[in-house]
């Protein structure tokens, strides 16, 4: 088990710094949890995970809330393959829940352009919930093009390209414990 300030061995040819330590990052989403348990009392969310990279996150998340909550999951594209969104947003798995008079949150891995949460809060709302916030674990900073307000935000961080705690490169590196700086294969 790799310590909380070092790059796993299997992976230090593709990654350099830590960005988040594993603890670090369990003990925001505890404090997240417990935001959310307290904002919801009486009122319990459903949460919406946007797949595959809020996986991690909204597994710890939904055990840290302190409430009978459900959860959905969609996924969503706007890269296909790039590296930087088209900007069109497509469907690729909807939610089966109804979200008529629900309390609804949707979990994000992390908030680039925010334009694909844009279009997911039109989206949404037009199914008619009861009210619908954001959870994000990780906001890069100066790369929003849409209003920032988002309910919950784990960390803002530089934006750099990271990987880990549900975040990939090519489906690698979800399985880190801690969010890393990736900088791509031989160039350490």
């Amino acid at each position: 088990m790799p310590t909380d300030d070092h790059v796993p061995a299997w992976a230090a040819h593709e990654l350099s710094e830590v960005v988040i330590s594993p603890a670090t990052l369990q003990a925001k989403v505890a404090e997240l949890g417990a935001r959310i348990t307290q904002d919801y009392q009486g009122r319990p969310p459903l949460l919406v995970g946007v797949l595959k990279g809020a996986m991690m996150f909204m597994s710890d998340l939904a055990r840290h809330i302190e409430l009978p909550v459900e959860v959905d999951f969609m996924a969503v594209s706007s890269y296909g393959s790039a590296t930087t969104t088209s900007g069109i947003v497509r469907i690729v798995k909807d939610l089966d829940a109804d979200l008529k008079d629900r309390h609804v949150i949707v979990v994000e891995d992390i908030i680039d352009s925010g334009l694909t949460l844009n279009y997911l809060r039109k989206y949404l709302g037009a199914r008619g919930p009861a009210s619908l916030e954001i959870c994000a674990l990780l906001l890069k900073e100066g790369e929003q093009r849409v209003a920032n307000d988002f309910a919950y935000v784990g960390f803002s961080i530089p934006p750099s390209f990271v990987v880990g705690y549900g975040l990939d490169v090519a489906e690698r590196y979800r399985n880190l414990g801690g969010i890393y700086t990736y900088v791509g294969e031989g160039s350490h």
